[in-house]
């Protein structure tokens, strides 16, 4: 299969001009190791089973020995043998700070009673890598640029190409880069196998206690039908009948973190110089929209079907690209809610203040209710003394081409929008 370039290279490359070693985290099979291995002059893959796993065997013997090589020197799931970190900061040092000596990549942080004795802090940088976007797999045409719209340009008469039944078949097809030739039935097995490995062995292996599969296929069931919600723990406990304690749900879900299987999207905390009450409780959401719909037994069929969980799970695929698109841009995503129940799907913001407050709609339909929404967050936080947000975005799945309301919402079909 031919290579796709992904967004994520652009800072994978800055990172590499400047520290000595990057450490790219991310699900399992989100090409993390493909896309290093266009960068790396040697590497040391520690899951290959050739000769009984020797690169592994060679590295718990000699870590020094085992991070030499070309550089940079990619160190594929490096947590399986942590001690390889130490080995390269102290090898970083010994270089004299040369950026670009290692590349480690890692799907799981190492077990508590194996972490690195040093964080790394001035020779390891941190990226994170996430299954492809609708952009990266050519779905959507990135004619309207998140960087454009954070310049102040407006959009208009940019036409999406999707509907109900597409959007319904990327929601189940996810944005794996191996299932990029698979039928959409096939690409939907892999998420269900992703569960169960994650079930059945990577979640016990994070802290080498053995856990329950069937409790943790519940948990994540029930993740999978409170995508793009705010449940509560409590909420997701009753969700599951009261079929697992909270203490093992709770823990459960800080494994999957651990996994990067469960990515949690925090809420927005803005400095006001009046006070606002705010919900502060992160929104849990999985590392890809093909998990939920994986998760709850999801067809594009019976997506179809239930209109109420196709939107639900279309924010999530939203979500899903716009963590990526905002990341390549300096920023971040977030979730608002207030103690007035007003609430924004997503905000949009960076450290230096800048912010857009989104809406996420399966339907033009819909789009007087993510007006009004839109209009009361601008308000509410003008109001309580911060800048007015660089835009206003409204996303919708299909209804509708790029237009500009004359409130000031920028409206755009998933389709078109890019980094």
């Amino acid at each position: 299969m031919k290579y796709i370039p992904r967004i994520a290279e652009k800072e994978l490359d800055e990172l590499l001009d400047t520290f000595g070693a990057v450490l790219i985290e991310g699900p399992k099979w989100c090409g993390k190791t493909t896309t290093t291995e266009t960068r790396a002059k040697s590497h040391l893959l520690l899951t290959d089973p050739t000769r009984d796993f020797e690169a592994r065997m060679r590295a718990e013997t000699d870590p020094a020995l085992a991070i030499s090589g070309e550089t940079p020197r990619l160190i594929d799931e490096w947590q399986e043998v942590p001690k390889l970190w130490d080995a390269a900061r102290f090898e970083c040092d010994r270089r004299g700070g040369r950026p670009g000596q290692f590349i480690f990549t890692g799907s799981a942080t190492p077990r508590d009673d194996m972490r690195p004795m040093h964080s790394g802090a001035g020779r390891f940088a941190r990226l994170r890598m996430d299954t492809m976007t609708l952009c990266e797999l050519g779905v959507s045409s990135g004619d309207m640029s998140l960087s454009g719209i954070l310049s102040g340009t407006t959009y208009r008469g940019l036409m999406g190409h999707l509907d109900s039944a597409s959007i319904a078949d990327r929601i189940v097809r996810g944005g794996w880069p191996a299932a990029i030739d698979m039928s959409t039935h096939a690409a939907s097995l892999m998420a269900k196998g992703y569960i169960e490995a994650v079930a059945e062995e990577d979640l016990s292996k994070v802290d080498a206690t053995r856990r329950n599969p069937e409790k943790v296929k519940a948990v994540i069931a029930s993740l999978g039908r409170n995508e793009s919600t705010r449940a509560s723990i409590k909420t997701l406990v009753a969700d599951m009948g009261d079929s697992v304690t909270r203490q093992t749900a709770s823990a459960y879900i800080s494994l999957l973190e651990r996994l990067s299987f469960v990515c949690n999207i925090p809420a927005w905390s803005p400095a006001m110089r009046s006070p606002v009450a705010l919900r502060e409780a992160s929104k849990h959401h999985l590392a890809d929209p093909s998990l939920a719909a994986a998760a709850i037994g999801a067809t594009t069929e019976s997506l179809l079907e239930d209109f109420k969980t196709l939107g639900l799970l279309f924010e999530s695929l939203a979500l899903h690209d716009l963590i990526v698109y905002a990341r390549a841009n300096g920023m971040q995503v977030y979730h608002y809610h207030d103690a007035s129940d007003l609430e924004a799907d997503a905000v949009i913001a960076s450290p230096g203040g800048a912010w857009i407050p989104v809406e996420i709609k399966l339907g033009s339909a819909q789009l007087p209710e993510a007006e009004k929404s839109l209009l009361a967050v601008e308000k509410r936080m003008v109001s309580a003394g911060n800048r007015p947000p660089r835009a206003k975005l409204a996303i919708i799945g299909f209804g509708a081409p790029t237009y500009v309301t004359e409130t000031g919402i920028q409206v755009a079909p998933i389709d078109v929008i890019g980094p």
